[in-house]
């Protein structure tokens, strides 16, 4: 697939944006009557200048792939038929209604997997799906990933996509913890070639600092590696924020005069003295503080967390101490140090009024039924899902809709929910694959290939280290009876409404809906226009590209429809096909804000309780068991990428890694079979010993386990691996978020 063209007078070239990953590499893709005969990187793209990583240029594989679904399902028992499908849909309609009649709206929920966030036919119309359902119990991958950043940027900042990104190309100093970019890129921080990109930082004489239980290939890079205890993240960073403070290191720079909360913030933060902290974290004393002193002289100086910072059970405090440290530095909204993103078709902090807003409510009004916790903008913790269905009592969940999800392989203690799945009076999924999680569905409607759908990167393009745009039109068409998403999306939705709509005129209101909104924002270019004229200005587009054409027409480049002639529109973009650059990040406050004091809010009243929980974990002794970690690998993306050819392999070993020291206590040699069991699970494992890991660590990689026979994917089941989640808990979560604790799980390592 990453061979050269051969010049056939059939074959064509596309230039198109990868949708796996969080990067948006640009990619040169060269098609045949209907298959990829190369994908390459673009060397035009002014964002990723040529660079492509080992998923990207699996692209044409994932498209032929003979395992990929094209063709409706339904589930009868345990026999699959293939149906049309006006036949699918009409099974759908005939197990939602009775249960959305009979039992209400809320039992029926919608689980939206990491996928959706890369295609923004998804982005746009699962929520139109949302809304016909009716249903308030949503829930995501967010929950297993990032909400703890989301939560702590919206308590401080005003909305919940106010994020602040590093300044990777400008920086001199790179703080980074739990996150592993030399391998996953970035997450919460888009950037082509983050290897690369680390690797400048290095030579242009910055400095690189990684804190994680592992010695990863980012800290392998690093001018320093500090190995951190699993789960305790939050007390450093809170040891270098009263550092900062208590040494009269601490000077906001700019962005003092838009903050709140510093007396409260210095109050909060005196039980986390270096010593304190040092006896927790396993990062002496005399660290901690040089750290705040390295970080407040650098000429500019950016903190980064990922992963091992949100999935633990602490994960809002230590997002939230990531931004503080940042401000405290005199780094946040700086060049060199943190900045807002401004994409194309805008976001929540460029809409409304600048500089003021209502906020962000946390928690939310609804809870769930069993145990009461709260909702988060608008979902609930994954976490919850199985036990929302196998609790028997009023309200219960009775039908499920998944959209590009494997919970079953990537949620805690996920046999129970593989279990719960199967009770469901209606479950029906939109996917690519026949995986783990869709094998229990009774309706079954296929994705489409990436090659055979637009793209444009509505999310990505918040948490970008550079304001760019770029669409990418299909490089194939739609195989004959295949859908676009956006087509599946608005026919279950009109199932959902019971009919008497159209997918066409459904889109409409849709559409005009957009209009309306961007007529009504005193932010856009197209404020006070007439709606109908807006939506006249897009009339020769439909469905995914209509809505895009508006969004970027009204948002901060737009043409305001006319009204600014060399502005942004869809059209611009489709006549540069690799991209446009609209330049740097560059300083937002206070117009980035949407507080309702419309300052920076440094001490919200939720993130000092989180302080405080956190302080009181400080009397907590570390246990002396093992603690599990997952890791992240080059050529895996959670669990639906391993059924590839180009994938499969190599570096893709799903192992426990353990030091050789915890290996000879335990009386384990490299290679042999080893139980590992925590509070809910256990699996087999084969035991891999490395140094990489400090002591009292093991680590098994997250996404595998394909060892259902009900499932259809051929490679991924020959390597099967295990499930890690089969070992992580439900019952501990991050209270704030919500979000799972999958790091930092107590384990034992058994010798079979």
């Amino acid at each position: 697939m990453n061979g050269l063209p051969s010049g056939n007078a059939s074959e064509s070239v596309s230039h198109r944006t990868c949708p796996l990953c969080e990067a948006t590499c640009g990619l040169t893709v060269t098609v045949g009557a209907d298959a990829a005969i190369s994908v390459r990187g673009d060397r035009q793209d002014p964002f990723s200048k040529g660079y492509i990583c080992p998923k990207g240029v699996a692209l044409g594989q994932l498209h032929s792939d003979p395992d990929r679904l094209r063709t409706p399902l339904i589930r009868r028992g345990p026999t699959w038929t293939e149906v049309g499908w006006d036949e699918a849909f009409a099974e759908a309609g005939r197990l939602l209604e009775p249960l959305l009649r009979d039992h209400g709206r809320d039992s029926v929920a919608v689980y939206l997997g990491n996928p959706t966030v890369h295609n923004h036919a998804a982005s746009l119309y699962t929520r139109v799906l949302v809304q016909a359902l009716g249903t308030g119990y949503r829930f995501s991958a967010s929950t297993v990933d990032q909400m703890p950043k989301q939560v702590a940027s919206g308590l401080m900042y005003g909305t919940d996509l106010s994020i602040a990104i590093p300044d990777v190309d400008r920086t001199d100093y790179l703080l980074i913890l739990g996150a592993n970019p030399m391998v996953s890129n970035g997450s919460l921080l888009t950037a082509p070639d983050l290897p690369g990109r680390l690797r400048a930082l290095r030579r242009r004489g910055g400095r690189l600092v990684v804190v994680d239980p592992r010695r990863t290939r980012t800290a392998e890079i690093a001018d320093e590696h500090l190995a951190i205890r699993p789960g305790t993240d939050a007390l450093l960073l809170a040891g270098i924020a009263r550092t900062l403070l208590e040494e009269g290191l601490a000077d906001p720079g700019q962005a003092a005069p838009h903050l709140n909360g510093l007396p409260e913030l210095r109050a909060v933060l005196r039980p986390f003295t270096p010593e304190a902290v040092a006896a927790a974290t396993r990062v002496p004393a005399d660290t901690v503080r040089r750290l705040a002193r390295e970080l407040a002289a650098a000429p500019s100086a950016a903190v980064y967390g990922r992963i091992g910072t949100t999935t633990t059970a602490f994960g809002t405090a230590a997002s939230w101490l990531v931004d503080v440290v940042n401000t405290l530095t005199g780094n946040l909204d700086r060049p060199g140090g943190v900045l807002f993103p401004e994409p194309a078709t805008g976001s929540p902090n460029t809409t409304g009024e600048p500089g003021r807003g209502r906020g962000v409510r946390v928690p939310g009004s609804r809870r769930t039924r069993v145990r009461q916790l709260a909702s988060v903008f608008g979902e609930f913790p994954v976490g919850t899902l199985a036990e929302e269905i196998d609790t028997p009592g009023p309200g219960r969940l009775r039908g499920l809709i998944t959209f590009a999800g494997n919970p079953v392989l990537s949620t805690p203690n996920s046999a129970r929910l593989g279990a719960a799945l199967g009770s469901l009076d209606a479950m029906i999924s939109v996917d690519a694959y026949l995986n783990e999680t869709t094998r229990h569905a009774h309706v079954l409607l296929p994705a489409a290939s990436p090659l055979a759908r637009s793209h444009y990167d509505l999310v990505f393009a918040s948490f970008a280290v550079r304001n760019t745009a770029k669409y990418s039109p299909p490089s194939l068409p739609l195989a004959p009876g295949e859908l676009d998403e956006s087509e599946v999306l608005l026919r279950l939705a009109c199932t959902a409404l019971g009919g008497g709509l159209t997918p066409d005129e459904l889109d409409d209101l849709t559409a005009a809906d957009a209009a309306r909104r961007l007529a009504a924002d005193p932010s856009s270019p197209a404020h006070g226009r007439d709606p109908v004229e807006l939506l006249a200005a897009v009339s020769g587009r439909r469905r995914q590209d209509r809505l895009l054409d508006l969004l970027l027409r009204g948002g901060p480049y737009g043409d305001g429809f006319g009204a600014k002639p060399d502005g942004l529109t869809l059209d611009a973009l489709v006549a540069a096909p690799h991209g446009l650059d609209l330049g740097p990040l560059r300083p937002r406050l206070p117009g980035v804000l949407r507080t309702p004091s419309g300052k920076v809010e440094l001490a919200p009243p939720q993130l000092v309780d989180e302080a405080r929980r956190l302080a009181d974990s400080l009397a907590t002794a570390p246990g002396a068991g093992l603690l599990l970690v997952g890791r992240r690998q080059l050529r895996s993306n959670n669990s639906w990428m391993h059924n590839l050819p180009l994938l499969a392999g190599g570096s893709n070993r799903c192992t426990l890694q353990l030091h050789p020291d915890d290996a000879a206590r335990l009386g384990v040699t490299a290679g042999q079979s080893v139980t590992v069991r925590s509070r809910v699970g256990e699996v087999a494992a084969v035991a891999e010993l490395t140094d990489t890991l400090t002591p009292g660590v093991v680590s098994l990689p997250h996404g595998w386990g394909h060892t259902d026979p009900a499932t259809r994917s051929e490679l991924a089941t020959r390597e099967a691996g295990v499930n890690s989640n089969l070992l992580t808990d439900e019952e501990p979560i991050d209270p704030l978020s919500g979000t799972a604790v999958l790091n930092g799980i107590p384990v034992e390592v058994l010798s079979r």
